[in-house]
């Protein structure tokens, strides 16, 4: 009877309401115990949706697995906005800092393809082109060929090799 179950949640405010507690209701987990689990675990993500998967076993022993949220969801939670732009090379939404592009691409470095921080950047830099999000004023492809040309190689040289 042992099993997996992969669900989304707000980080810190899971409940053991839907989606959890149905998922969770006939396996022999303590749900509240599981719940209470996935809010410490996902408390610095606080409401952001994070990805979750919850493994059981039949003697009601469980562990818990933490993903990171999507790309464009830290995005949205760092600029403060709900909704990308419906013509993001025209009407911008929201704007970021170098240093919040530098945050995103560090907590999604591990989930991403980039092998360095840099890469990893213009991955972050390449969902604000299709989100409407500028960085420091300026439009986001714009920002990534100045990062390609090295404008931003010490911001974004990774923390082990300096």
């Amino acid at each position: 009877m042992a099993g997996t179950i992969e669900v989304l949640v707000p980080g810190g405010q899971a409940n053991p309401g839907p989606p959890l507690g149905p998922e969770l209701g006939p396996t022999p987990v303590d749900v509240q115990a599981v719940v209470s689990q996935i809010n410490e675990e996902t408390a610095a993500f606080d409401g952001t949706e994070v990805p979750v998967t919850v493994e059981y076993e039949d003697d009601g022993s469980f562990t818990i697995e933490v993903g990171v949220p999507p790309t464009a969801e830290l995005i949205k939670d760092e600029a403060g906005f709900d909704t990308g732009s419906g013509e993001p090379q025209e009407n911008f939404v929201a704007d970021l800092t170098v240093e919040q592009v530098k945050q995103i691409a560090d907590q999604k470095q591990s989930d991403l393809l980039a092998y360095d921080l840099k890469n990893a950047a213009k991955e972050v830099v390449g969902t604000c082109t299709s989100l409407g999000v500028t960085i420091e004023g300026e439009n986001p492809r714009e920002f990534k060929q100045r990062i390609d040309d090295g404008e931003y190689d010490d911001t974004f040289a990774d923390e082990a090799a300096a």
